[in-house]
């Protein structure tokens, strides 16, 4: 019998901002996203852990940069290759998450919704609060307040 606490997280409809990171395609639910910008900028901060890939001045704004695929146990990002930038918004506060592309915004469907798939593990796990299975791809939907946590 599954009970309530059994159901997988915050299943809902709406439309989520997707991404592409180490080949795969991730989703953010568009309410929290305040902007997309091209490669930026970083400013290094001393002792920070290795997730935060520095700060990043945002029109006179010091905004956290939150590297994805370190969150996410992913590889380094190739040499070379710049990184764009989703501008989040969280409790009033921005924060912005690195990721290797932005794909699209799609709507969803709540009786789309999944659990997360049994490949992810460890951080990834911890991260991802289910999946949307879209033609012939598995949207995974990434848990913004988990993620921007240290």
């Amino acid at each position: 019998m599954t009970t309530a606490t059994d159901t997988p997280a915050r299943a809902t409809s709406g439309q989520l901002a997707t991404f592409r990171l180490d080949g795969d395609l991730y989703g953010v639910e568009v309410e929290h996203v305040q902007e997309v910008l091209r490669s930026q900028v970083l400013t290094r901060v001393p002792l920070a852990p290795p997730a935060v890939a520095g700060l990043i001045n945002l029109r006179g704004q010091v905004v956290t940069a939150i590297e994805l695929r370190e969150r996410l146990g992913r590889p380094p990002r190739p040499a070379g290759t710049d990184a764009v930038v989703i501008v989040v918004r969280l409790h009033g506060e921005a924060v912005s998450l690195l990721v290797d592309s932005i794909a699209d915004v799609v709507d969803v469907d709540a009786t789309d919704f999944e659990a997360p798939p049994d490949t992810l593990d460890g951080q990834a796990r911890e991260l991802i609060r289910g999946a949307y299975k879209l033609d012939g791809t598995l949207l995974l939907a990434l848990d913004v307040q988990k993620a921007v946590g240290a």
